[in-house]
Order: C-alpha cells, then structure tokens, then sequence
C-alpha cells in the first residue's frame, strides 16, 4: 500500500442510463456499442495517464505527479481529455453507420450519446488486492461526486481549482462553478463547455478545444 500525488479522470457517457432501458435485443446492442466507445478511449489512453477501472459507463483513470513534472502532467492529461472528444464522435459515427440496418431502439439513438470529462489533482492511497489494484481515498471520492452536479450541459470538461491551477495556462477559455458536497463543503471548479452548436450529430467530427503552450 502506497501514497501518491496523482491527476485523476473520469470519462463518463451522457445518456447512458436512458439508453440501456431499452429490452430485450435492443439492450443487448446497447451494451454492445457502449462497449464500443469506452474502448475507443482505452486505446487513445497514453502514458502518463493510465486506466484504473471501467465503471459502467466511465473509464476511471490516473497519472502520477512526481515531484518537479506537476505540470507537465497536468496539461498530457488535460490534452489527452481534449483529445478523446472528436475520436469519442468519430467513433459513435462509424458505429451508427455500422448498425443502420438495424431500426432497435439503442442502433437508433446512439447519436444522443455525448461524453463529459471530470479532472482533479490530489494524492490516492494505492492497494493491490491480488493482482488488482484499486486507488481510494478523499480525492478519489470528490472526483466520483463531481459527476452528480448541477450543470445542465450534457458534455463538457469540468476541472477542480486544484487540477486547473497545475495547468499554469492564463488563456483557457473556462467558467467557474461551484459544487456543494457532504464533507467537501464548497468546491470550486473550472467548466470547459463543449456547445451544442459543435457536435457533430454524426455527420461530422466532434469539437476542438484550443489550448496554450
């Protein structure tokens, strides 16, 4: 057992709960083209950042800050969330055209898909129960409760002060927000909106964020 700073991510699919009500075989398709896109960002994962868990509809994942490359992980993270929004699309698109021979309801919908991206930075404990290995402790807690929020956005990037500040980028285009929470009190984040007007409907790619050197 271990203690460590770490950046930690949730990649979560909008829509997923309304989308797996559907029964019998347009469930099973569900299940299938979730499936489909949280691979898509499994494979687009690279180091430093690292896959911990699929949970349900999210991939949680972390990269360690060791001392003195704080920021230099910050932003490979933030980048790499950036990044996972048009191959997400890209990916959804294909899959749509793949099934458009089939008219169950999950093949149908899978245009209302969307994605949101939750950030932090703190420290985890890391325990290995076999050859498992599970990361626990207050930051991993808060990151999980910041996917239940107020924000009526379906996609966006939602990063706690705490990861925002390790970016060191004066020019990123974000809203402050605050959270309430049991335990964590007011939580201050920084929100990277993701419009309606830029996602594709796949027709098209998914939305760019630009970013400062």
């Amino acid at each position: 057992m271990s203690h460590r700073k770490v950046a930690l991510a949730l990649v979560d699919i909008s829509g997923y709960t309304r989308f797996i009500r559907i029964k019998r075989v347009s469930a099973l398709h569900a299940e299938e083209v979730i499936f489909e896109l949280l691979g898509e960002v499994v494979r687009n994962v690279t180091y430093p950042l690292q896959v911990n868990k699929l949970e349900g509809d999210a991939v949680f994942l972390f990269a360690e800050m060791t001392a003195g490359h704080e920021v230099a992980v910050a932003r490979d993270v933030f980048r790499q969330a950036q990044a996972i929004f048009p191959l997400f699309y890209a990916r959804a698109r294909a899959l749509s055209e793949e099934r458009s021979g089939c008219d169950c309801g999950a093949c149908r919908h899978i245009g209302d898909l969307r994605l949101k991206v939750v950030l932090h930075s703190g420290e985890a404990v890391f325990r290995r129960i076999l050859h498992f290995e599970e990361l626990a402790g207050e930051d991993v807690i808060l990151l999980h409760r910041l996917l239940k929020n107020s924000l009526a956005a379906k996609e966006y990037i939602l990063m706690t002060d705490a990861f925002y500040r390790r970016l060191l980028w004066s020019s990123l285009s974000t809203h402050p927000h605050r959270e309430e929470y049991e335990g964590f009190g007011t939580v201050l984040t920084h929100v990277l909106y993701l419009q309606d007007a830029f996602v594709p409907h796949l027709s098209g790619h998914g939305p760019q964020v630009k970013d400062e050197a």
